[in-house]
């Protein structure tokens, strides 16, 4: 088959859910034989090569910043990615069987279906996340947020195959207008699927992902302060960067807790996998998460996970509630501290409970399995 595949963003030139998940679908298709393309704007050096194996990459931008300095996206970046993405199939689609796009940003679904009675090709959309009115008013304002919702609607309404990665944002779709039945893809894990070894935890909290307002990452330093009150050996590390990483390092500074908690920033895989390791738990204390892998690769060295109930967060999915982890009920410090210190108590036997839910739910989250699933519905393709 003859596949293309659209995001704005290409792994590891960006670092997200959304990059790794089409990066690895692209390799894996083309292992497979399939011809693929991968549309995205300019994320390397001019002339350099993007570095994806067997998949020819085309940038149909250049280089355009994404972010506000506040961690939001930019309006304007994803109108012109869409344009980008519809001259390029007004031109090329009849090269392609499958055209296969994030959902977000919205601009390139719009793009697809444009071109597609040119093109003849079948538009297959990942619905990674679906806000909800309130939710985009929240994030852009009233007016503005008004003008996403009803593009993410119109969006919806949009023929086309969709994908999701977690039951409730399948339930958010069909509320928010979408007609065409979902498939839900099982997993999005790359690791192997042997259980390593589970020890003895230390006294150590971490979190690893972007330092964006939606991760609420400056709410985990409060909780180690009230955390240590009755464990008072407790460490912290909080991996990764982002517009809020500032923000945190004021709060360990002006909590005094800069000898307890450490803010390396990005760090390599093998470091985030030993600390992983011995890890007294993994924090995510996101209000919004389209899936939530970071608790699989917890859970694949017997560490829990403390996620937070929110009608967002759709990582809640992957941890069994005194299984594998704790859903806390919000991120306030009390709630956060307790979940730490109820994971402490329990010790050894939440760890083997957690390597015993990896072992039984591995085959299901690898990314392998949702890769057969996205082929097996592209040969059903009319």
């Amino acid at each position: 088959m003859r596949i293309c595949l659209v995001y704005d963003c290409l792994y590891p030139h960006t670092i997200g859910g959304a990059e790794r998940w089409y990066r690895n679908l692209g390799e894996r298709l083309a292992e497979a034989g399939h011809d693929v393309t991968y549309l995205t704007r300019r994320q390397w050096p001019r002339g350099a090569d993007p570095g994806v194996p067997g998949v020819d990459v085309i940038a149909v931008i250049g280089e355009m910043s994404l972010y506000t300095p506040g961690g939001r996206r930019k309006i304007t970046p994803p109108i012109v990615f869409g344009l980008g993405v519809l001259w390029h199939l007004l031109r090329h689609g009849r090269r392609y069987d499958i055209v296969h796009t994030a959902a977000f940003p919205y601009f390139s679904v719009i793009a697809a279906a444009a071109a597609r009675r040119s093109g003849r090709y079948s538009l297959f959309v990942d619905w990674h996340e679906v806000w909800t009115r309130a939710y985009w008013e929240e994030y852009l304002g009233t007016a503005k947020g008004l003008v996403g919702w009803a593009v993410q609607k119109l969006c919806l309404k949009i023929r086309q195959r969709p994908f999701c990665f977690a039951q409730m944002t399948a339930r958010r779709c069909h509320e928010e207008g979408l007609r065409d039945p979902v498939t839900v893809l099982s997993g999005l894990y790359t690791g192997t699927h042997e259980l390593s070894d589970v020890t003895e935890s230390q006294p150590l909290v971490m979190f690893a992902g972007r330092h964006i307002p939606e991760k609420r990452v400056p709410d985990l330093v409060p909780a180690i302060e009230r955390a240590r009150e009755r464990l008072p050996d407790l460490r912290c590390v909080i991996f990764g960067d982002g517009p809020e990483r500032a923000k945190v390092e004021a709060m360990v500074a002006g909590h005094g807790l800069n000898d307890v908690i450490e803010v390396p920033g990005f760090v390599d895989g093998e470091r985030i996998d030993e600390t992983m390791s011995r890890a007294l738990c993994m924090v995510l204390p996101s209000r919004r998460e389209g899936y939530g892998m970071v608790v699989v690769e917890a859970a694949s060295w017997g560490t829990p996970s403390i996620v937070v109930d929110d009608p967002d967060n759709a990582a809640t999915e992957l941890v069994a509630d005194g299984e594998n982890g704790i859903v806390a009920a919000s991120t306030s410090a009390e709630d956060l501290a307790s979940a730490i210190l109820q994971i402490h108590d329990e010790g050894m036997a939440l760890r083997r409970s957690t390597a015993a839910w990896f072992q039984r739910n591995a085959p299901r989250v690898a990314l392998s399995r949702s890769v057969e699933q996205v082929a097996e519905i592209y040969a059903r393709r009319p």
